[in-house]
């Protein structure tokens, strides 16, 4: 139920404050496990992401710094939010994420796994490459184009879903190395970058 109040005001905020053009809302699986990747220029992208995928929840990782304060712990989590630290090797998000996948669930990750302005080789993780391979959950790249300044046009790009084609995908595979996981997170973040240039 927050959930959806949430929405409402959020959808509420842009309309007022924001010029949206959204496409590709039909590529949106309307069922199943999915791994929505976007790029990440501005905290507001989460929640544009949110209002705009229709009738489903989109689940994101946050940074746990922000589940200190127990009354913003207590709307992320109603939000569909959950805790991941940072530079660590988190089990317990990870996990949360295979989880939620395999209850056919929404899952939204920003591969490069902060906020950047503009694409950044150096701030790409391995863990996209490592939830895509292992879930086989298909890919639905996201891309957001504007930096959100009031009454200034924002355009959300919603590509097709695929799913993997790697050498370095096999489901039977246990562990995967460091060069092959990037060359995997790599290919995700080129779907994504690559619906600016359409």
């Amino acid at each position: 139920m927050l959930y959806g109040i949430g929405k409402i005001l959020f959808m509420i905020y842009f309309r007022l404050f924001f010029r949206i053009k959204t496409t590709g809302r039909e590529n949106i699986p309307s069922s199943g496990p999915v791994l929505l990747c976007a790029n990440h220029p501005t905290a507001l992208d989460m929640f544009l992401i949110g209002v705009k995928v229709p009738k489903r929840k989109v689940h994101y990782m946050a940074k746990a710094e922000l589940f200190r304060n127990r009354i913003l712990a207590w709307a992320l989590k109603h939000l569909g939010a959950f805790p991941v630290s940072r530079g660590k090797g988190d089990v317990g998000s990870v996990k949360t994420v295979f989880k939620l996948l395999e209850s056919g669930k929404i899952v939204g990750v920003f591969p490069e796994g902060t906020r950047t302005r503009k694409r950044d080789p150096k701030k790409r993780k391995a863990g996209i490459a490592l939830f895509a391979l292992h879930s086989g959950a298909p890919i639905l790249p996201v891309a957001i184009k504007g930096d959100f300044r009031v009454f200034k046009k924002v355009e959300l790009i919603f590509g097709k879903p695929y799913r993997l084609t790697s050498e370095a995908e096999d489901s039977t595979r246990k562990s995967y190395s460091r060069e092959e996981l990037f060359k995997v997170s790599d290919q995700i973040i080129d779907s994504i970058y690559g619906l600016m240039e359409q």
